[in-house]
């Protein structure tokens, strides 16, 4: 992984991050359960709004960072716990879906809800 200055970061280094990040935006964090519920398929922005109960625009903004209500460098993609991949045709249906980065940190915090 690599941060803004290009530098790599290891997996144990983004974990604080990414679960911190997750911790902030509830949104953040009910998009990566339901990607990681309904994995290793992926989705596109209005079903995982509809699955997540809230608006394909914050949808968008958690995972890709919009403005200043989602910052870019929490956002899914950016902290490699969600990819984007292309479908369709003409490649221009976009999905997203958990990176195996992702499902571990997704399981993690599951097994430490169990532990308590």
């Amino acid at each position: 992984m690599q941060d803004r200055d290009g530098t790599v970061a290891s997996p144990d280094i983004m974990k604080p991050l990414v679960i911190r990040s997750l911790r902030r935006s509830n949104v953040r964090k009910k998009i990566a359960e339901y990607l990681f519920d309904i994995s290793p398929s992926g989705s596109y922005t209005s079903e995982i709004a509809y699955n997540v109960r809230t608006t394909p625009t914050n949808v968008i903004g958690a995972i890709r960072g919009m403005n200043s209500r989602y910052r870019i460098d929490e956002s899914l993609i950016y902290l490699k716990i969600v990819e984007q991949i292309y479908s369709g045709k003409n490649n221009d249906i976009k999905l997203y879906k958990l990176t195996d980065f992702g499902k571990k940190i997704i399981e993690s915090m599951r097994d430490s809800r169990k532990r308590f």
